[in-house]
């Protein structure tokens, strides 16, 4: 099955973060900085993410707790299955990563730290191997799909969305599909909400997050990327 490239080299990063354990109560690791493809790598690689926050020079978390999606945990409901056995849907990687993410741009409320700059910043990312799209597909329509972050076995995911009930429930179901598969570990979501938490998304403490993430973040994890029918989720 074909699968992604791995990565390529992005060199060091040129600024130096504080020791994510030391954050603010509030996730705030520091401001400024760059959103270049080796300052994003080392961030990601350091357990820290950024969230353009208007009015304000660019901020980087690691917020406490940490919302994480351990593969055999995902809870799909009766009604999820339903929707994966009947809806004729398809799936696939990295074949619309712009539109994925100019979807989650365009989410109400969502959509705000999802600027220019942002979009550039992980095209780069995607360009060089990554960031990755998983888009869910109805015929040649575009109901959903999600983007995020390889971070060696671990998948950092930054947005979703759906234009279809249940499109981008869809494509977290397909995510962790292909990542058990390609052998990764878990999927960081970053920040927990109810509707995550119905997945099984749970919370962890930032300490636990980060070991966890130091043990995952050197293991090459290379995504299948093919065309697949959801249907095969449920069989």
């Amino acid at each position: 099955m074909p699968s992604a490239s791995p990565p390529q080299s992005v060199g060091e990063c040129q600024w130096r973060f504080p020791d994510p354990r030391t954050a603010e109560e509030s996730g705030v690791v520091a401001f400024g900085a760059d959103l270049a493809p080796e300052t994003l790598v080392g961030a990601y690689r350091s357990g820290i993410f950024p969230w353009p926050h208007t009015g304000s020079p660019l901020p980087w978390f690691s917020p406490d707790p940490r919302g994480l999606l351990f593969l055999d945990r995902l809870r799909v409901t009766r009604s999820l299955r339903q929707r994966l056995r009947g809806c004729g849907w398809s799936a696939t990687v990295d074949t619309a990563f712009d539109a994925v993410v100019d979807a989650c741009a365009e989410r109400p409320g969502d959509g705000t730290w999802i600027n220019r700059s942002m979009r550039r910043a992980y095209r780069r990312l995607h360009d060089l191997g990554w960031a990755h799209s998983l888009e869910v597909w109805d015929g040649d329509d575009l109901v959903g799909g999600l983007y995020g972050v390889r971070v060696g076995a671990c998948f950092t995911g930054e947005s979703m969305f759906h234009h279809r009930t249940d499109a981008s429930k869809v494509a977290l179901v397909e995510l962790v599909s292909r990542w058990a598969e390609a052998g990764g570990e878990l999927i960081d979501v970053q920040i927990a909400t109810d509707h995550l938490a119905s997945l099984g998304v749970v919370e962890v403490g930032r300490p636990e997050y980060l070991d966890r993430l130091a043990q995952a973040r050197d293991r090459l994890t290379c995504i299948p990327v093919e065309r697949r029918d959801v249907s095969r989720l449920v069989r």
